[in-house]
């Protein structure tokens, strides 16, 4: 499968696109646009969004290497009003990889009533989480993290709050998608994601979850545009002080979710207030591998580097954890 994979980096007076060639090599347009406004003329003017692409493109290839070491690199999509993009996801989506799954069905085969509420809502998506053109399949755990001001570009520090009791990474598959004129949502394409999420406070108390979510979070570098394959393989990494602390494989792609991608963004999109014209919407689509399960407390300084192959360069993001007085109560003012 030809993968048409994208980038979008800063230049002196804007920000453009360009297209992977490979690792080394991108091929820029040839008059810079950002590819929120490519894709909305896609979707307004229905054009193939790849084919519009390849034809505003330059000649000329530029070093992607070049782009990083220079701090250019850009999310692959923003909103120009970061109020209009809506950052949000689904979990308990994920069968896990091999030496996990056992384990999984197991504790779904016990009785109804011994099941915690997160292993009944597991169980849900493994029983009926395949969405067909006729019918939806059983909804999805679902979070809101929040608008689009809390994305961090690539190779950016992600900053955890000082209130948060835990600053952990969540490798995961994200969809990007954006709003017609008319309200009618389009997937844009796919990235790698590092949703970062404060686990111990969720681990504390399930009702938490809510809170753990509105933490910042970071995909990219690459977008691929189109349809992916039907299993894809990647690496977490922490690395500390430039020798890896932890790592593991985890596997991602409809092979290895309980719940197809057409259940979960079915279950996103049948909300009218996510259908508004012109809004995009980033989501983030679960993960089987965490550093946490495996006792990793993060540091300041940590990276976090997050792989699949198909997607080319890996996403990374230093960790940043803040002392800013969080903890003191929010004092809000009072209109008199």
């Amino acid at each position: 499968m030809s993968l048409f994979r994208v980038i979008q980096y800063k230049t002196e007076n804007s920000v453009n696109v360009a297209k992977v060639l490979d690792n080394e090599q991108v091929i820029p347009l040839a008059s810079p646009s950002s590819l929120f406004a490519l894709a909305s003329e896609a979707v307004n003017t229905q054009q193939n969004l790849t084919t519009l692409i390849e034809s505003k493109l330059s000649e000329q290839p530029i070093s992607y290497q070049q782009l990083v070491s220079d701090g250019s690199i850009l999310p692959p999509i923003a909103h120009p009003d970061p109020a209009h993009c809506l950052v949000t996801g689904t979990g308990l989506t994920h069968l896990g990889s091999a030496d996990t799954r056992s384990a999984m069905h197991a504790n779904i085969a016990k009785a109804e009533d011994k099941l915690t509420d997160s292993m009944k809502m597991f169980k849900m998506g493994v029983e009926d989480g395949k969405a067909t053109v006729d019918r939806a399949a059983s909804q999805p755990e679902w979070f809101y993290k929040g608008t689009g001001d809390i994305v961090q570009p690539p190779y950016r520090a992600i900053e955890s709050p000082s209130f948060a009791a835990d600053a952990g990474e969540e490798p995961e598959l994200v969809g990007v998608y954006l709003n017609d004129n008319a309200g009618t949502p389009y997937r844009v394409g796919f990235a790698i994601g590092n949703e970062f999420s404060d686990h111990v406070t969720e681990k504390h108390n399930y009702l938490w979850l809510a809170h753990s979510k509105l933490r910042q979070c970071s995909f990219g570098p690459e977008l691929i545009i189109g349809d992916l394959p039907q299993s894809l393989s990647g690496v977490s990494k922490i690395i500390r002080k430039d020798e890896v602390l932890w790592e593991k494989s985890f596997v991602t792609g409809e092979e290895n979710m309980a719940h197809n991608i057409a259940n979960l963004e079915h279950h996103h999109f049948k909300y009218a207030q996510f259908r508004h014209p012109g809004d995009l919407h980033i989501h983030f689509f679960g993960t089987s591998t965490l550093s946490f399960a495996d006792g990793i407390s993060t540091q300041d300084g940590d990276i976090f580097e997050i792989s699949i192959p198909e997607f080319g360069r890996a996403l990374r993001n230093p960790l940043k954890k803040l002392s800013d007085g969080g903890d003191a109560v929010t004092t809000v003012s009072v209109l008199k």
